[in-house]
């Protein structure tokens, strides 16, 4: 009995030394990360500020902290990627990934360099882990960029499917109204496209291709006053637009 209780005691001793001999390296990792945090922080101000060769510095300089830091491998893969050094992008949106493989957030920012870079169903499956994350604070991002994808491949349907899905998730996503106004007019649902469109348009963030589709939406409708209404905004609005270059030479001002 004794034996027994002298050898739980050198277990729970060693134990004690363990926890002990840790804590040292724990607050290392800590300090590690936090200047990681600081270095990523300057780096993201720094590509604000479109000085990006000292973004790199900083960017690198955190990933020398904390290799394992997640936000450092996907803000120094957004740089990479502006800079057109899409095999280094790749590199870091996939170490992310690999590093938190059911994070919302890293498999859609990878799902949308993937989809940039033609791997398109590789993407649409980075888009359905991001859905997949039931503590992703945007799922209609992930839908909209699956539909946004989707159209590449002309699966006009399967798009479809996502940005309602989308608007299931977010009423007010404007990209999603505005893809399904777009799909909508392809498939002739002139009316339809005319309702998503309007919903479009009360967010207050008209553009000059919404204004042209919505030119075409009421030019199909045969609505000849209301399709002059979105010619004359594109005009005033957006007077050296290539979409305004597109409208009928006829189409009153």
């Amino acid at each position: 009995m004794r034996r027994k209780l002298i050898l739980a005691l050198l277990i729970l001793t060693l134990g004690l030394n363990a926890c002990g001999a840790s804590s040292p390296r724990l607050k290392a990792s800590d300090k590690a990360r936090s200047a990681a945090e600081v270095h990523v922080a300057l780096g993201q101000r720094y590509m604000q500020q479109g000085k990006l060769e000292i973004a790199l510095e900083k960017l690198e300089k955190a990933l020398k902290y904390d290799a394992s830091y997640v936000d450092a491998h996907t803000v120094i893969a957004v740089l990479y990627e502006r800079i057109n050094d899409q095999r280094k992008a790749a590199e870091h949106y996939k170490r992310a990934a690999d590093l938190a493989p059911r994070n919302g957030a890293v498999n859609n920012n990878y799902g949308a360099f993937l989809c940039r870079n033609g791997k398109l169903e590789e993407a649409e499956q980075r888009f359905s882990a991001a859905i997949a994350d039931p503590f992703y604070k945007t799922p209609d991002v992930a839908y909209t960029n699956a539909g946004t994808c989707l159209l590449k491949t002309q699966n006009i349907d399967r798009a479809e499917h996502y940005f309602r899905k989308a608007l299931d998730t977010n009423p007010n996503n404007s990209e999603a109204l505005f893809h399904l106004a777009g799909l909508l007019f392809q498939k002739s649902d002139f009316l339809r496209a005319r309702a998503f469109l309007q919903r479009f348009d009360a967010l207050g963030v008209a553009n000059p291709d919404a204004l042209l589709l919505g030119h075409s939406i009421e030019t199909g409708l045969g609505n000849t006053r209301e399709a002059n209404e979105y010619a004359r905004r594109l005009r005033t609005e957006f007077p050296d637009s290539p979409q305004r270059q597109k409208l009928e030479p006829s189409t009153p001002s």
